[in-house]
C-alpha cells in the first residue's frame, strides 16, 4: 500500500501533536493537554461511523478502557464525523470511552495516519472483510451494499444522503483512510504505535488490536 500522506506515522519517542476537538459524549472540547502531566492516554483514530468495523472497534475500546484504567492509562477515540451526527448516534448507543469529532481528519494527518490510494485490491479486501463479518453475525451475505445496509440497520446507524456523498467525494480526492492507535505518556511522548495494515498488508485491513495487545503495551509504559 502506497500512502499519499505528506508525513509518515509518528514513531515511539516522538512528541504527540496537540489538538483541541469538539467532544461527542461529554460537554465542551477534548484536548491532548487534558491528559498531560496526569495520565498516559491510548489515542485511537477512527474513520466515520459509516464504517461498521469502526463502530465495533469503538464499542470494544469502551471495554478496553476499563482494563487500562487500573494501570493508570486512559483512552480516547477520535471519530472522523461531524460532531452533531456522532452525538445523535451515541445519545442512543452510548459507549464507555470519551469520543472527539474530527470530520476534516486534521488529527489523523498530524499523526501521519496513512491515506493510501483506494486501489481495486484494497476495495476487494475490504469487501471480503464485510462478507466475513456478515457471516459471523449470521447476516445473509448478498452484495457489498446490501451487507453494509444490513449492518447499519443492525447497529441503528442511518446514513444520510449528504454524508454518503461526502464519503464518496473524500474517497475520490484522498483515497482510503486507515486507522491508527497511539499510546502517549503523561509527558506527551508517543510510546507505542499501531497502524492498520502496517504489519500484515492488505490482510490487516479492518483489524483492531486485542485487549491483550493494548494491555501489553500499557504494562511496558507503566513499569
Amino acid at each position: 500500500m502506497t500512502a499519499t500522506d505528506p508525513r509518515p506515522p509518528l514513531r515511539p519517542g516522538e512528541p504527540a501533536p496537540d489538538f483541541v476537538l469538539p467532544a461527542i459524549n461529554q460537554d465542551g472540547t477534548v484536548a491532548l493537554a487534558d491528559y498531560r502531566g496526569k495520565t498516559p492516554v491510548l489515542l485511537a483514530m477512527m474513520r466515520g461511523l459509516y464504517c461498521a468495523f469502526c463502530r465495533r472497534h469503538i464499542a470494544q475500546l469502551g471495554t478496553t478502557r476499563q482494563k487500562l484504567r487500573p494501570l493508570g492509562v486512559e483512552a480516547l477515540a477520535i471519530v472522523a464525523m461531524p460532531p452533531e451526527r456522532a452525538r445523535l448516534y451515541y445519545r442512543f448507543r452510548p459507549v464507555n470511552v470519551p469520543l472527539a469529532a474530527d470530520p476534516e481528519l486534521m488529527t489523523h494527518r498530524a499523526y501521519g495516519v496513512p491515506q493510501p490510494a483506494l486501489t481495486p485490491e484494497i476495495t476487494e479486501e475490504v469487501t471480503s472483510k464485510y462478507v466475513d463479518l456478515a457471516r459471523e453475525l449470521q447476516i445473509p451475505a448478498t452484495d457489498s451494499a446490501g451487507i453494509r445496509s444490513a449492518l447499519c440497520e443492525r447497529d441503528g446507524f442511518e446514513p444520510v444522503a449528504a454524508e454518503q456523498k461526502d464519503r464518496r467525494d473524500w474517497s475520490e480526492r484522498h483515497g482510503a483512510q486507515l486507522t491508527g492507535q497511539f499510546l502517549i505518556d503523561r509527558e506527551g511522548i508517543v510510546r507505542w504505535v499501531n497502524i492498520e495494515g502496517a504489519t500484515e498488508g492488505l490482510a490487516g485491513l479492518e483489524k483492531f488490536p486485542t485487549d491483550e495487545e493494548f494491555l501489553a503495551a500499557a504494562r511496558q509504559l507503566v513499569r
